[in-house]
Parts: structure tokens; C-alpha cells; sequence
């Protein structure tokens, strides 16, 4: 295929704005899958993504479209996940692209994940083609929904798109402004073979099956690669295109989006972001890759059975290379035993990692509270990352400690601004600015005051009156987001609000770490850093809960709550009584006594080398304390 037809775009919108519901359609309107193959979410190959109705891994498929003048395009589309936790798969989409369709939704608009994806589009220099999806609803106002986007973005009147994905009216449409707007890729194929990988999967019998755009020169089925960054050599075992389903090729030019399998089998030999070569011709400079995520959630995932540890790092690892965003590394606890401490981009990850390992690897996984990575600042003037409470070094050597901060950005209805405000409060964060937004017919919005100072206009349009929507934007520490936030934010909001967010930096605040001491001996797997204003409500928490998790001993248990020396919450679990007296019918009473004084010796004896383990149920019983306060 000529480099001058070739298009490669991607598909970004926010999650159920129809993404997938779209591409279903190019696919029919391009003749890629036979009409008795079709099915809803063609593209969504993965049970869980069929499940839940949204989109986890990005996927990428090549269509040949007839533009009106008679000429073919071969088109390559990369369909996108739309939440938040899963931005990374985007922006590596948007870098193997020229050209993004932004969907909106016409009966809901704009939304937070609409807004973050385009900004980065723009920094990807990528041609935006605006698009207003599900036009045939009831409730659609696509002018209206229209208007927000020129609004938003500065699309002029004319370049904003009509589509019904379920119907399929305007799709051709869509398309042929594709090839009209999205300029061809660039790339030499003359030139030395250079390609992307913007993603990999593992398979049994073809080894590291790598997914490539070719930026320079061109791979064939015979060929030797070489990957730049370990310079491992190996024989191509297959290369082809995706339609949706892999389907071999010969050979793979400039521009073109496709599949190597390479025939590696450690998946440490060829990961997301490498450069492939030609082993015969190699290229002299790497391709730049990716700019890899820092975690912000960090979780333990340890194996119900402790024989199946070794199935545990094995099923990661794989998942690692179709996961370029799992970080993970060996821990072990008392409690749990052997396993790993993962870093994840957002709950909504964790969750999808959890079940994609229990379903596809047959584990049996337990999983730890989630927490967050901290800075922490040293006497000494040295930054030590600590993203478990029982690394925390001693208070006397800490200067401060720095929590992770988030810039939120929420868009929610205007008659709903009074109940965010009491929760982003209730959750420590710091207000940023509002603005407005609206569509065609509805009153003039805050567009020139003071970005920080920008309030409510008295006339601002009311629920009906133009739909005005507001967006907010907050910085609040990530740690507040964990116990239990985005339900809040749903329920507060009765599930219209939208939100995104970015990490921004760290930030000093007056942190402590709560331990947990059963017995008069600390247990590491429960201690927490929480701010000082919440520690002692918390350490409370922890401790009645453990009280009614922990079996009674022979002896009595204090279960303490401390920061430092200073025990903040207490409960103790009541010792068993073995009635001793049971035996004496009668007789004197000194003989009782003596009974009873020997026993309370013995209980004192057993209390100083007694050890209480604290049972897996009862840390289970901890790890949802956040949602519950």
C-alpha cells in the first residue's frame, strides 16, 4: 500500500460514549468482518470487557475504505479505553497516531475523561475530528452538545460530525473526513527498519507476540529483527495485520499498524516501548518510546494457598507484558505469608487486575488494603519513597513527610456545585476553579473572570434552561480517595458527575503512622499513615474491629492503637476461664482460694511468652475500614 493512502487514527471519548459502538460500525461499512461474524463490541474480545461494557486494552484493526473520488485508503484504527484508570493505554495510542475522533455523547455532553483525552491529543499534535454520537436518542440535543465543543475547544460550526453509531447513519461520513483531514504517516522506507511497540500479548506456541508501527523501512516474514534496547536477535515466526483477528501478512511497510511474533518466550526480552530492527540492517538511533507511569495505588496480592506462590509471579509476569502500568515486586507478611507488593494506576485497576488473574490465570488471590506511595524527607536532607507503612523510617530520623496530590477535574450539573463542595471539603481539598460550560441558546458564562476567583454568575442558567453544566477543578491528596470516594461522588450527584484526574506532585502534610500492637507486640501488616486529624477516629476503628476478629485466648489481650509511644485507642479481648472449682463439691474454702491463686499465676506466666497470632480473617476483616468510616 502507498505511504500517501495509509491513515492511522484512534478513537477517544469518555467511557459509554460509544466508542466501541462505532468502530462495530466502520467494520460493517468497510466489508473487515462478514456480516454473519458480526457481533456487538466486535472489538472487545476479553470476557471482562463484554462483562462491564467498557473498553481495558486498546485495540487496533486495519480497514480498506473507498473514498467519494474512487480511491482505496487502508485505514488503522486503535479503538481506546474511556476511564480514567486506564489513560496510559490512550497515550500510547495517541503516539502511534495522526489523527483522533473525539466522541461526545448528544444527550450527556462534554464529560471530565473528554476534556483530559483531547489535551493530550493536542500535545501529541494529533488533527481532532469532533464527533456527536447516539444523534437518534430521545433525549439527544446534539446543537446543544455541539456548541459545548466549540466552546470547549475551538472547533469551528462546520467540522463538527452527526452520528447514530447504533444506527450507522453518518459513519461514512466520519470516515471520509478522515481521509481528508488526517495527513499520512511519516516515515522513510527507504530508510533502516524502525517500529514501535505500543503493545505485546503472550502466546504459548509463537512466543512475544509484539504490536508494531512501522515508523521507518519495512519488515518481511523472512526477516532477522533485533531489539535495540537488550539487542537480542531472533527468527520472525509470523507478521501480519489485524482485522480484527491477526492475519498474516509478507511484509509490513512504512506506516503500516500490524503484528511481529517474535518467538521470544522471557517476557523480559521485548516490552512496551522498544524499538524492532532489522538484525541484517540495524538501525543506528531507537525510536522514542514511552514515558513510563509512576504507580499510585499499591496493593498486596498474596495466594489464598501458599503453594501456589511460584503460579502467582509466573501469571504476573505475563500480565506485566500485556500491562506495561503493573509494577510489582516480592514482600512477604505474618499474616499472609509469601506474595507481591503491585503498584496500579487507580482502583479501578486494581480491580481489573485482580479479576483478570483470578479468571484467566485460576488463582485464588487475597488482596491487601490499598494504599499510597509517600516522600519522605530525612534529617539528613535525603528523599526516601516509601509505598509501605512498615518501611516508614523512625520519626526522629523524618523531617516531614510529602503525600502524593491529585488535580481533579469534575463536571457535574450546576445544581449539584453546592453538594461537591461538601464533599471535596469533607476530603481535605483545596479549590482551584469553575467555569461554566454551555451550549448554543444558553446565557453567557464566566469566560473572562480570574481563572482562581471565577464564582457562580448570578444568572447562571438553571437545570433546563440551556443544561449549563459546571466544570470544578480541586487539588486533594490521593490518599482521600481511596476510602470509598467515587461513590460518594456518584451518589451525592445521583451519578451525573464525571471525574478525572492528574498527578501533580507532593506535598508536606502532618502525617503519622498508626501501629497496630496485639499483645504488647506490634503487627506490621496493619500499620496506616493517616493525617493526625484522623488517626485517632481511625485507630478506634481498627482496634474494635480486631477486637471482635481475634479468638479469645487462655490469657487477656490488649489490642492498642499507638502513634509512637502514645497509645491513642484500646480493647481487649477477654480471656477463656476454665472453671477450676468444678471439681470441689464442698469442703473448705482455702482450698478454693488456692485453686484460683494458682490459676491466676498461670494465666500470669502464660501472658509474658504467650504469642497471639492475629488469624487471615481478621486482617481480611481491615482491608475495607476506609469505605466503612
Amino acid at each position: 500500500m502507498d505511504q500517501s493512502h495509509i491513515r492511522n487514527f484512534c478513537i477517544i471519548a469518555h467511557i459509554d460514549h460509544g466508542k466501541s459502538t462505532l468502530a462495530d460500525r466502520f467494520l460493517e461499512l468497510t466489508g473487515t468482518v462478514r456480516p454473519q461474524e458480526m457481533k456487538a463490541q466486535h472489538m472487545d474480545q476479553m470476557e471482562l470487557e463484554r462483562e462491564r461494557g467498557i473498553t481495558i486494552k486498546g485495540k487496533a484493526v486495519t480497514m480498506y475504505h473507498q473514498a467519494p473520488g474512487g480511491q482505496t485508503y487502508q485505514l488503522n484504527l486503535i479503538d481506546t479505553p474511556g476511564h480514567v484508570d486506564f489513560s496510559y493505554e490512550v497515550s500510547r495510542a495517541l503516539a502511534s497516531c495522526q489523527g483522533a475522533l473525539l466522541v461526545v455523547d448528544a444527550s450527556q455532553g462534554i464529560e471530565a475523561q473528554t476534556i483530559a483525552h483531547a489535551l493530550v491529543a493536542l500535545q501529541h499534535d494529533l488533527v481532532l475530528i469532533p464527533v456527536v454520537n447516539k444523534v437518534d436518542l430521545p433525549q439527544a440535543e446534539p446543537k446543544r452538545v455541539a456548541g459545548e465543543m466549540q466552546q470547549m475547544f475551538g472547533f469551528k460550526e462546520e467540522e463538527v460530525l452527526f452520528v447514530s453509531a447504533k444506527e450507522g447513519t453518518g459513519a461514512r461520513e466520519i470516515l471520509d473526513a478522515v481521509v481528508s483531514r488526517v495527513s499520512p504517516p511519516p516515515g522513510d522506507p527507504a530508510a533502516a527498519l524502525r517500529t514501535l511497540v505500543f503493545d505485546s500479548v503472550y502466546n504459548s506456541y509463537k512466543g512475544i507476540i509484539a504490536y508494531v508501527r512501522v515508523a521507518d523501512g519495512q519488515v518481511s516474514r523472512n526477516d532477522k529483527i533485533q531489539v535495540m534496547s537488550t539487542g537480542k536477535t531472533a527468527e520472525i515466526v509470523e507478521i501480519g495485520v489485524f482485522s480484527p483477528a491477526p492475519r498474516p501478512a509478507d511484509i509490513l511497510t512504512t506506516g503500516q499498524v500490524g503484528y511481529i511474533a517474535t518467538g521470544f518466550k522471557d517476557v523480559r526480552e521485548c516490552s512496551v516501548g522498544d524499538t524492532l530492527t532489522s538484525g541484517g540492517r540495524p538501525a543506528q538511533k531507537a525510536l522514542p518510546g514511552y514515558q513510563p507511569l509512576k504507580s499510585m495505588v499499591f496493593a498486596g496480592l498474596y495466594p489464598s494457598e501458599g503453594e501456589n506462590y511460584a503460579n502467582l509471579r509466573t501469571a504476573l509476569e505475563k500480565l506485566q507484558l500485556n500491562d506495561a502500568s503493573l509494577t510489582m515486586e516480592p514482600e512477604s507478611s505474618n499474616a499472609l505469608g509469601f506474595g507481591f507488593r503491585c503498584g496500579f494506576l487507580g482502583l479501578m485497576h486494581l480491580d481489573i487486575v485482580q479479576e483478570r488473574l483470578e479468571r484467566e490465570y485460576d488463582l485464588d488471590l487475597v488482596v491487601t488494603a490499598p494504599s499510597v506511595a509517600y516522600q519522605v524527607v530525612m534529617q539528613d536532607g535525603q528523599t526516601v519513597r516509601v509505598d509501605n507503612p512498615s518501611k516508614l523510617p523512625n520519626v526522629g530520623e523524618i523531617d516531614e513527610i510529602q503525600e502524593p496530590i491529585l488535580n481533579l477535574t469534575i463536571v457535574v450539573p450546576n445544581r449539584y456545585i453546592g453538594a461537591i463542595m461538601e464533599l471535596m471539603h469533607s476530603r481535605r481539598a483545596e479549590f482551584k476553579r469553575m467555569e461554566y460550560i454551555q451550549g448554543l441558546g444558553a446565557r453567557t458564562a464566566v469566560q473572562n473572570a480570574p481563572a482562581v476567583t471565577r464564582q457562580a454568575p448570578t444568572d447562571a442558567p438553571q437545570s433546563g434552561e440551556g443544561q449549563s453544566r459546571v466544570v470544578m477543578e480541586y487539588a486533594m491528596p490521593l490518599a482521600e480517595m481511596l476510602a470509598d470516594f467515587y461513590n460518594q461522588l456518584k451518589s451525592r450527584t445521583q451519578g451525573y458527575a464525571s471525574l478525572d484526574y492528574t498527578f501533580e506532585g507532593y506535598q508536606a502534610a502532618p502525617l503519622v503512622k498508626v501501629d497496630i500492637l496485639v499483645n504488647h507486640q506490634p503487627v506490621e501488616a496493619l500499620s496506616m499513615i493517616l493525617h493526625k486529624d484522623r488517626a485517632v477516629s481511625m485507630g478506634r476503628m481498627l482496634v474494635e474491629k480486631l477486637r471482635s476478629s481475634i479468638p479469645r485466648q487462655m490469657f487477656e489481650v490488649p489490642i492498642q492503637a499507638a502513634i509512637g509511644s502514645r497509645v491513642i485507642a484500646r480493647e481487649t479481648v477477654r480471656a477463656m476461664r476454665k472453671d477450676v472449682l468444678a471439681k470441689c463439691y464442698g469442703g473448705d474454702i482455702t482450698r478454693k482460694r488456692k485453686l484460683l491463686e494458682k490459676q491466676k499465676e498461670g494465666k500470669k506466666r502464660m501472658k509474658m511468652v504467650g504469642q497471639v497470632e492475629v488469624p487471615q480473617e481478621a486482617f481480611l476483616s481491615l482491608l475495607k475500614i476506609g469505605a466503612e468510616e
